[in-house]
Order: C-alpha cells, then sequence, then structure tokens
C-alpha cells in the first residue's frame, strides 16, 4: 500500500485515482458490488441515469436526514416561540379573555417555517456534503469520461483509500470485466 497517499491522491505516482468503464448499468452495478465487497471506501460512481442500487452496493452513508429533522425542529420551534414571546411577553393583549399563548393560532407560522428551515437544509447540507460548488475534479481528465453524462458507466476507486494500491487496485479492476481502465492524473 502506498504510504505517501494525502487527501487528494498519491503523491509519489501523481494518480488521482483509477477509472474504470462499463457498456450498462448492470456491469455498474456488479461491480460496485464486489468494489464494496472488497473493502473499498473512497469510490465514486458516475452513470448518465441514477442507477438503483449502486449506492448501496459501494456503502454510502449520508448524515443528511438528520440534518434535515434538525432544521425543521428548529424552524418549528423558533417559529412557536416567536410568536408565543411577542403575543404573551412583548406585546400581550388580552382579546376576550383568549390565552396569551393559544397556541391553535400558531400552528400556520410553525407549519411554514419548519418547511422553510427543513427545505433549506436540505438545499444547503446537499451542497456541503457534496463538496459543492466543485468546477474542477480530477476525473475530468480520464478519457473517455465525457461520456459518462450520455452513455457510460465509470466506477473511480481514488488513490486516498486506505486500501488503494495502484498495482493491486489495477489488477483487482481487471477482474471486473471492465471496457477501459485508466489512472486518472490530478
Amino acid at each position: 500500500m502506498s504510504t505517501h497517499a494525502h487527501a487528494h491522491g498519491d503523491v509519489e505516482t501523481g494518480v488521482y485515482g483509477l477509472m474504470v468503464e462499463f457498456d450498462t448499468p448492470e456491469a455498474l452495478l456488479a461491480a460496485a458490488r464486489r468494489v464494496g465487497e472488497s473493502g473499498y471506501k473512497n469510490v465514486d460512481a458516475y452513470s448518465p441515469f441514477p442507477v438503483h442500487g449502486v449506492d448501496e452496493a459501494l456503502g454510502a452513508r449520508t448524515i443528511l436526514p438528520w440534518l434535515i429533522f434538525g432544521g425543521g425542529l428548529t424552524g418549528g420551534l423558533s417559529g412557536f416561540a416567536m410568536q408565543a414571546f411577542a403575543s404573551a411577553i412583548h406585546y400581550p393583549i388580552n382579546v376576550d379573555g383568549k390565552p396569551l399563548v393559544s397556541w391553535p393560532s400558531f400552528m400556520p407560522i410553525t407549519f411554514e417555517l419548519t418547511v422553510l428551515f427543513a427545505s433549506a437544509t436540505a438545499v444547503f447540507g446537499m451542497l456541503f456534503l457534496n463538496g459543492l460548488p466543485r468546477p474542477y475534479n480530477p476525473v475530468f481528465n480520464s478519457p473517455g469520461f465525457d461520456q459518462a453524462s450520455q452513455d457510460r458507466f465509470f466506477l473511480c476507486i481514488e488513490a486516498k483509500d486506505p486500501k488503494f494500491d495502484l498495482v493491486e487496485t489495477s489488477r483487482f479492476l481487471e477482474g471486473l470485466g471492465p471496457k477501459t481502465i485508466n489512472e486518472v492524473p490530478f
């Protein structure tokens, strides 16, 4: 295993990773399953459309649902608290003996702020967790990668993966039956 890996690849070889190309989504999914079972963690798949099961095969996990829940909870609580503070403390008006904190009347604003905070958290959380905006990625240098948005399916094992070894990983990828295998330079 290379001992000179850093956050963007392998300094010693100047390689970002190894990219394999497939003709069909079924071949990509089968390869993703084998790569995931082999213990590689820093892997990404590229395809012109979503391929069901690839994320699970590669062991992709995200905290985004928990962030969205937290954002929605924060929005709902802040909406309710804002209205309760305004009607009971900051500007109390007793109308026909009704309670100052009348929670049923607070529900529309509470709901709207829950949705607003949850959706904003979803958008900005997704952008942050995906590392976007990213105008440049070394995989763009891989030969034929421009077909990833049309009719080709790619899988890249990055050199920063703890299990990555240029020779051994290349042999492993050859066993997956890809159309091509390319080293991805920085």
